[in-house]
């Protein structure tokens, strides 16, 4: 089988790795690819967001299977124009994923279908956005609309803060037409989870839960970004819960989009928060989550390829129960930044150490912001890499993941030193 993965960041690496171990593998491309990709498929220098281009490319070399790692591209139809030119691809149409490129559209169906989430207001008007402000309680959760890279949510200890963030979102016009209109949530609290499954519509097939760490800084402190890092599995999410957000989250939003007309298929994300009154939802994407696929893949026994294969042609339920199972071990991520992300940063700088990393056993350094000159590889992105450990658990990964990335340097490099240590004491 013939692949193309779409992306070129340590979500598309981690897919990459995964997909080369399939024995239905041929050859594996990936567009744009990095650095890490380089190593095992094809890189293609074609943008993820060159839509018509990507599907010449698909055509040409007669691509089996086009797996779309990216919000941007599926928000942007590529999903359809495949479809139309007679090209499997894995991932949500342009109308399902609506359900991550639009909180309000999210919020408004939940709400119709009596699913779990924080009370809400939409406002496409900066004047009633602002009296509401000036009224409501703190804390609170100001979001711009739509697709913003993770970094369009603001928590809002304070009225000044919440104002700060309309007005960077609305005025400042910080993330363009995504800041047309905002959400404004009641704040919560409670452990956050991230859960993801592959569904063709009709079967789900759920993968091991993870937690993330969006904020910048140790200690959850600092601006939002793409995520920090993240572990797998988060102790407190038990089977009890699972069963919970399933029945209650994930099947009811499955059959509401499609009553809606939007049938979903793909990979399902729910971002949830677990509350005193139960499990809520904070957001869905419609993707695989970054940088919770890297630790999720690293724990995954079976063949990616296949599963992804059999959903793009909605025989997802014929795959065997067998087919799938999950380490009883754990997984840590530690995303090695640029020194100013998620704000301005410089790139181009020499990485070094990345062999002496790799050669740790159950260690995988993922690549997302690099690129290669010549024999090098720099820094070509925010966040850098995504050092990826296996151990027996929580403690043993975590300590070899830091002990990798204490291997490596370059120059500006930052990380957070609290990834999963907050587990550790549950």
């Amino acid at each position: 089988m013939r692949v193309l993965v779409v992306g070129g960041g340590g979500r598309e690496h981690a897919l990459c790795w995964k997909i080369s171990q399939s024995s239905l593998l041929d050859k594996l491309y990936c567009a744009p690819g990095n650095a890490g990709t380089a190593a095992v498929a094809e890189n293609v220098d074609i943008s993820s967001g060159d839509i018509k281009g990507l599907c010449r490319f698909a055509k040409d070399v007669g691509i089996d299977l086009t797996v779309v790692g990216p919000e941007a591209p599926l928000a942007a139809g590529i999903v359809d124009e495949f479809a139309r030119e007679g090209l499997l691809v894995f991932g949500a149409d342009r109308r399902a994923a609506e359900l991550e490129a639009s909180k309000a559209f999210a919020r408004k169906l939940m709400h119709h279908h009596s699913i779990p989430q924080p009370r809400f207001e939409v406002f496409a008007s900066y004047q009633a956005a602002r009296t509401y402000l000036q009224e409501c309680e703190v804390p609170v959760v100001v979001k711009a609309d739509g697709l913003a890279a993770g970094k369009g949510s603001f928590v809002c200890a304070t009225r000044d803060a919440a104002l700060e963030a309309l007005e960077a979102i609305m005025k400042e016009r910080r993330f363009g037409a995504a800041g047309d209109r905002i959400v404004v949530e009641e704040f919560l609290q409670g452990e956050e989870v991230s859960y993801m499954v592959i569904t063709d519509g009709e079967t789900i097939l759920p993968l091991e839960p993870a937690q993330d760490f969006k904020r910048a800084f140790d200690g959850d402190t600092g601006p939002n970004t793409g995520g920090m890092g993240a572990y797998s599995p988060p102790p407190f999410f038990t089977q009890k819960v699972r069963q919970e957000v399933e029945r209650r989250i994930i099947v009811p939003i499955i059959h509401a989009m499609s009553r809606q007309g939007r049938p979903f298929r793909g990979l399902l994300y729910a971002g949830l928060i677990l509350t005193k009154e139960g499990p809520k939802v904070l957001e869905f994407n419609v993707r695989f989550g970054d940088p919770e696929t890297q630790p999720v893949l690293m724990r995954m026994e079976g063949d990616l390829l296949k599963v992804l294969h059999l959903c793009a042609q909605r025989r997802l339920g014929e795959l065997a129960q067998d087919a799938v199972s999950w380490r009883q071990d754990a997984a840590v991520c530690v995303v090695v930044a640029s020194s100013g992300y998620p704000d301005k940063y410089e790139t181009g700088f020499k990485i070094e150490g990345l062999q002496e990393a790799e050669k740790m056993e159950d260690v995988v350094v993922f690549h997302a912001g690099t690129r290669l000159e010549g024999e090098d590889v720099v820094t070509a992105g925010g966040r850098v890499l995504g050092v990826t450990a296996r151990g027996r658990n929580l403690q043993e990964a975590r300590n070899k993941a830091y002990e990798a990335v204490k291997r490596i340097n370059f120059k500006g490099m930052r990380y957070r030193t609290d990834i999963a240590l907050r587990a550790l004491e549950l």
